[in-house]
């Protein structure tokens, strides 16, 4: 997680941006809930927790700066809720999801399943893609078992 911090310390200072102590504390929850997919108001009560002083809307423009230098970027799966993930240096696209219609989770498929595509739409249609999502809404192993276990 301090390698990560370095980092967008440096990302940071190379935008002109200092990463103060109400960053820094934004950026420690979003690391350390990497893979759980943040709401801005899941982030502000694990934020507030720590930094008992800070204001919701600090923690909304500590989103939208690192959003808007792709440190990290918005997801929404269809629910109205934007979600904060962050996007690794290098990758070119974000990572698919599968999100489970039962209980909600969210599961992350880091391989690119669009490449081919991607290349059929580039070359047919004439068409630079930038980047893609992909999301499958369906329902998660520990739901499928827990519908089979009542069934029975």
């Amino acid at each position: 997680m301090e390698t990560k911090l370095k980092t967008v310390k440096e990302q940071l200072q190379q935008s002109g941006y200092k990463l103060t102590p109400q960053r820094e504390v934004t950026l420690r929850v979003l690391l350390e809930n990497n893979s759980k997919h943040l709401s801005a108001e899941d982030v502000f009560q694990r934020v507030k927790e720590k930094y008992p002083e800070i204001g919701l809307a600090t923690v909304y423009r500590t989103l939208e700066l690192l959003c808007d230098l792709k440190i990290i970027v918005k997801a929404n799966f269809g629910d109205g809720v934007s979600r904060y993930d962050f996007k690794e240096p290098g990758e070119k696209h974000f990572n698919h999801h599968l999100i489970c219609v039962k209980c909600g989770k969210i599961i992350e498929v880091e391989d690119d399943l669009l490449y081919d595509v991607e290349q059929i739409v580039e070359h047919e249609f004439n068409f630079k893609v930038l980047n893609h999502r992909l999301t499958f809404h369906g329902v998660c192993h520990e739901c499928q078992m827990k519908e089979d276990n009542n069934e029975k």
